[in-house]
């Protein structure tokens, strides 16, 4: 960065911190120095993250939600003969929302302050919930009830946990693109400058583990031509939204972050070239091979970052116009790094993707998504002490390994969740509940599945992430994000991320599951 650089960013921020401290618009006191677009840049450049265990905590935020809902249900589905829930396609988007969805934007908003006390909230409260519909009169007593019911029998089209996954980190994002624009939510939580693990960092490493979870390799669908070719032509829809977002932020004039991912390149592009590179790569390698591929590229990569040149070429070089490596060297090369993370992601997928029909055998998977974690957080601290910081702008190999260990604790708290659902369910003998295994002792259905959100969502995943762009963009044009209260900041982003649910379970209402390809 040059020096005239540094001295305009320094500006800038001093600015900001000035007016928020007198609670002035900076726009109004300094209209000739520093444009709208200008704070907004500033405003999310030159940060450094938070901790490892607060990004740890709060992903516990998601799996406590989801075991919330589940006993909520439980507790619905005893009382259906006296309780009713009147209009149930608007009554169920309400309960998921509001249990779901809105804590997850409170703790990253207002009570980020006190995650800790959220987090301990949620726990006594569904503990307290969870012994009372195992202990209450209505459950069913057997003898020895844990090894029938770790005998007992699962049946699923999708692992849950799995499509649970995928889903909340789709809500999060959704959550995260918009709220970050506003004071309300917490600086180190945005994405870093140069080192460092924001909780932004980690939910775009998630978002392509997750996907690979359910890739073609994963699912064990090896014809690896066939499956290069739905590759190339499944991606038009991510390169074409790249184009379209590139094209509306050049011409609106919109802020840009250039050393998030260059002058041109956008996360759309690097989720469609880390597709059809992986693609390539399986096309000559099994899918048998994704950990050793994962370990080779993110290893490699390191040593070419260590080679003298490259880093500095990354994070000092001040050429943008020379070509379009030099313009937009962060996306070209982060590649690497998600590449190996979807490497990662593909094995995980083929461990969770294999047959298993009792419950008893899902205890020893959780076990070793937990120990698999804890290992790859052992190797973390030694990179971090050995190498260099995480390090998101460079996808460096710190930060893989900390995206795949963090991503396997989100995980394996969510298939725990699950678990204690389906106990929970299987005592009080009320059928399945939605998003959630199903004990195949059971011949019940579940009803309330068509009116669930987190099926809606599963069924048109990139629609939401689209729906969730466009939304962002309009409500960034009407809206000066940096100057609202925080009162005014939460009602923004409530009614936004309520917007882009309903849409989408207006969609699955109507069975509607868009395809682009």
């Amino acid at each position: 960065m040059k020096q005239s650089e540094r001295e305009w960013t320094l500006l800038s921020i001093t600015i900001m911190l000035v007016c928020w401290n007198n609670r002035v618009p900076p726009c109004l006191v300094f209209p000739q120095v520093m444009s709208q677009w200008d704070l907004k840049e500033a405003f999310v450049s030159n940060l450094n993250g938070t901790t490892l265990q607060e990004v740890a905590l709060g992903s516990l935020i998601g799996p406590l939600c989801y075991l919330l809902r589940g006993l909520i249900l439980i507790l619905y589905y005893r009382a259906k003969g006296t309780l009713v829930f009147p209009h149930p396609q608007i009554s169920h988007l309400l309960l998921d929302f509001s249990v779901l969805t809105l804590p997850i934007v409170l703790a990253s908003t207002v009570l980020s302050s006190v995650l800790l006390h959220v987090t301990v909230g949620l726990v006594a409260v569904s503990a307290g919930l969870c012994c009372y519909v195992n202990s209450s009169p209505c459950a069913r007593r057997r003898p020895n009830a844990l090894g029938a019911f770790l005998q007992s029998h699962v049946k699923f089209r999708q692992v849950p946990f799995v499509t649970l996954s995928r889903v909340f980190v789709n809500v999060i994002t959704a959550i995260s693109i918009l709220a970050v624009d506003f004071p309300v939510f917490p600086r180190r939580y945005a994405k870093t400058e140069t080192y460092g693990t924001g909780v932004m960092d980690f939910g775009v490493g998630a978002y392509v583990f997750v996907n690979a979870l359910v890739c073609p390799e994963a699912r064990r669908r090896d014809n690896s031509g066939s499956n290069l070719t739905k590759q190339l032509v499944s991606v038009w829809p991510l390169v074409a939204l790249g184009i379209l977002r590139l094209a509306s932020i050049k011409m609106t004039g919109y802020p840009e972050h250039v050393t998030e991912y260059g002058l041109h390149w956008n996360f759309f592009f690097t989720l469609a070239t880390v597709r059809v590179a992986a693609s390539l790569v399986f096309a000559v390698f099994p899918a048998g091979w994704s950990w050793a591929l994962a370990v080779l590229i993110s290893g490699s990569y390191q040593l070419a970052l260590e080679y003298p040149g490259l880093k500095d070429f990354l994070f000092h070089s001040t050429d943008r116009q020379s070509s379009f490596i030099h313009a937009n060297r962060e996306g070209v090369f982060s590649v690497l790094g998600y590449v190996a993370i979807y490497m990662a992601g593909v094995q995980v997928g083929l461990f969770l993707m294999q047959p298993r029909s009792r419950v008893g055998q899902w205890l020893p998977v959780i076990v070793k998504l937990l120990l698999g974690s804890l290992v790859l957080y052992v190797a973390l601290c030694l990179c971090q002490n050995l190498l260099e910081p995480v390090s998101r702008r460079l996808a460096n190999l710190p930060f893989c390994i900390w995206t795949v260990a963090q991503s396997l604790l989100f995980i394996s708290c969510l298939a725990m969740a699950d678990g204690v659902l389906l106990f929970s369910a299987w005592t009080s003998d009320c059928g399945p509940l939605p998003s959630s295994w199903s004990s195949g002792a059971s011949g019940k259905t579940c009803d309330e599945a068509e009116h669930c959100l987190v099926q809606a969502v599963n069924r048109n995943q990139l629609l939401f992430f689209l729906v969730a762009n466009v939304l962002t963009g309009l409500t960034n044009s009407v809206v000066d994000t940096l100057s609202c209260s925080s009162v005014c900041s939460l009602c923004v982003l409530l009614i936004y991320i309520f917007t882009t649910c309903s849409v989408i379970h207006v969609f699955h209402l109507c069975r509607i599951t868009v395809k682009f390809w």
